[in-house]
């Protein structure tokens, strides 16, 4: 897909999939269910079509009732959520799942996209929510399914127990301070989608220089340094997940399709990679 092509309805393939993944999503991360509400209409209303959740934020019900009363017809929205861990075995892991898939969508509904949110529970943990998250796609609870945090080793050895492979996508930390260069390689290798999240640093990097100059240079101003940011997660080909509570700032976060960032841009933001000591969240481990 050509950059300057880019519009807030553009989605991705999924490898062996009929469906296509939104390449704007709108996080939820520790949004109270109050909050969560509101702020999910308020991004559906700007134009978003993907909301990512998970079990571990405690927000699936909220995200289900935003979208219910909302305008948006179900169909035209991308729903993700994740586990978090498992069961005893692969059928009471698969309750686990389909439990969060009814507080999303109802008894007889589905999610498009469920990942396992993090390998660290160790290996039989995570063949226990594969194998279970095979069996929701089976049985038409979740659409396609992916994982979270994983590095090459993670993704490998999915093999060893499942046919169902490669996973669509991998959902890890990306920003410019923590680019994780070889999963995103090996990812891009094997078809497998990449989302971004933490895409905004959590504002944490909006006095930084080299990002200040890059809004100054694209707005006259140095306050739309979450905007650099989208779009320098959309032009690499990725799927960033900007989160935000505030009406004004989900909008903004929307407005990545009337500039581009040129060469020069790219490359100054992608020289400032830290490597895993820029990572807030957590850095893959490549070696399981």
């Amino acid at each position: 897909m050509s950059v300057s092509n880019l519009t807030i309805n553009s989605k991705l393939p999924l490898h062996n999939s009929p469906h296509r993944i939104p390449v704007l999503g709108f996080g939820v991360y520790q949004s109270p269910e109050h909050k969560c509400v509101e702020s999910c209409k308020i991004a559906f209303t700007a134009g978003y079509r993907h909301v990512d959740t998970a079990q571990y934020y405690a927000n699936e019900k909220a995200v289900g009732r935003a979208i219910r009363e909302s305008r948006v017809s179900r169909s035209d929205i991308f729903v993700t959520t994740k586990i978090l861990s498992p069961g005893n075995d692969v059928e009471s892991t698969y309750k686990k799942i389909k439990e969060s898939v009814e507080k999303l969508d109802g008894a007889t509904g589905y999610v498009d996209l469920c990942l396992i949110h993090s390998p660290n529970g160790g290996k039989e943990s995570r063949r226990l929510m594969w194998e279970a998250l095979v069996k929701a796609k089976g049985e038409g609870k979740v659409r396609d399914i992916g994982v979270s945090n994983y590095g090459i080793g993670h993704i490998e050895e999915i093999k060893e127990f499942s046919k169902e492979w490669p996973p669509v996508v991998n959902q890890i930390e990306l920003h410019p301070w923590c680019q994780q260069r070889e999963i995103v390689s090996y990812c891009q290798r094997n078809n497998i989608v990449i989302e971004a999240y933490c895409p905004l640093v959590r504002n944490e990097k909006a006095h930084d220089r080299v990002l200040q100059s890059i809004s100054a240079k694209h707005f006259g101003n140095i306050d739309n340094t979450n905007r650099v940011l989208v779009r320098w997660s959309l032009q690499k080909g990725w799927v960033p997940l900007p989160k935000s509570d505030t009406a004004t700032r989900i909008e903004s976060n929307a407005k990545v399709y009337d500039f581009q960032l040129d060469e020069e841009d790219v490359e100054r933001l992608d020289d400032l990679d830290q490597g895993d000591k820029g990572a807030l969240v957590q850095a893959v481990k490549n070696e399981v």
